[in-house]
């Protein structure tokens, strides 16, 4: 359904367009006005998307990406590449920046634009170098107290020989074990898509906070389809089953909060997402303040091992 809508949506995108550029008079006024009618009409189709709704906008090509939100949220983003050991990978972009004058730590998974830009940082898929890199960019924020920021938007791990054999499966788990015990506030931001132990890999953090039409699960519905029916082509009925939403995992005390997207998703107002970031990384930061290294290390592993307690409460009744 969202996919219809947006191709009209597009189309009297485009003649609004042609209609300004052909002056303004009270013929091409009038049309203009009732375009914009329209356009609000189909928008307002949107308030109630289904989960594969809201896959498709998770992965939407135009959907704001990390550069975009680095150069909105904070100043004087200083970028570290590297993992120490092999190579650079183009997948994970972090640094170092100020946050509403705060020094903090940013890494997030990156995804490009263009065909060029994609195949440069493998479409977001994460290889160990990557991993170790996010890792290293952690531990020296904790050495030097600062917080850490991630933004994830990933559709898994990179499940390529030449990962595996760099041992992927050994940094996604040291990620997650030495993220459990950081003695400095970590809050994680879902973007987009979060799949599997690439999402997790910078997910374990004080606050999980979702974009109301990203989605964080296992694995892909195409994925899961494949599994479980032997038929990829099942995937939406799989994004139903899966409780994939923000809104499911909000409820099953997944994450801890939901950031509003404007109508249609948030590649329609990229301005309003940024600002809706700002205020909920601000008010995630606020809880953790003034608390020891080691209460925010307690905070983190109680908070993860009492996580599945709202979904299987929510089972019993």
């Amino acid at each position: 359904m969202l996919k219809d809508l947006e191709a009209k949506l597009e189309a009297m995108e485009k003649e609004i367009a042609e209609l300004e550029k052909n002056g303004e008079d009270s013929i091409n006024a009038m049309r203009i006005t009732q375009i914009k009618r329209d356009m609000q009409e189909l928008l307002g189709m949107c308030g109630n998307l289904s989960a594969s709704d809201k896959v498709y906008l998770s992965r939407h090509p135009k959907r704001p990406n990390i550069d975009e939100i680095i150069n909105a949220l904070f100043e004087d983003f200083f970028e570290i590449k590297g993992d120490h050991l092999c190579k650079e990978d183009a997948s994970i972009l972090g640094g170092i920046a100020f946050f509403h004058g705060t020094p903090v730590t940013v890494i997030g998974h990156k995804k490009g634009r263009s065909l060029e830009e994609n195949m440069q940082c493998n479409f977001g898929m994460t290889s160990p170098e990557g991993y170790r890199k996010s890792l290293r960019l952690m531990k020296q924020a904790e050495k030097f107290g600062r917080p850490i920021i991630t933004f994830i938007n990933t559709p898994g791990a990179y499940p390529g020989i030449e990962a595996e054999a760099h041992g992927q499966s050994e940094a996604i788990a040291r990620n997650i074990a030495e993220m459990s015990t950081l003695k400095v506030p970590v809050v994680a931001v879902i973007t987009g898509e979060g799949s599997s132990g690439g999402a997790l890999a910078l997910g374990v953090a004080d606050s999980v906070l979702m974009l109301e039409n990203a989605v964080y699960s296992i694995l892909s519905p195409e994925g899961f389809a494949a599994i479980l029916w032997k038929d990829s082509s099942r995937s939406n009925e799989a994004c139903d089953i899966m409780k994939i939403t923000a809104q499911d995992l909000l409820e099953f005390g997944i994450i801890d909060g939901i950031i509003p997207e404007p109508l249609g998703g948030a590649q329609r107002d990229p301005q309003a997402v940024f600002d809706e970031i700002d205020k909920a990384i601000v008010n995630a930061l606020a809880q953790f303040k003034g608390m020891s290294g080691q209460e925010l290390a307690v905070h983190k592993y109680d908070k993860f091992r009492t996580i599945g307690e709202a979904y299987y409460s929510h089972a019993a009744d």
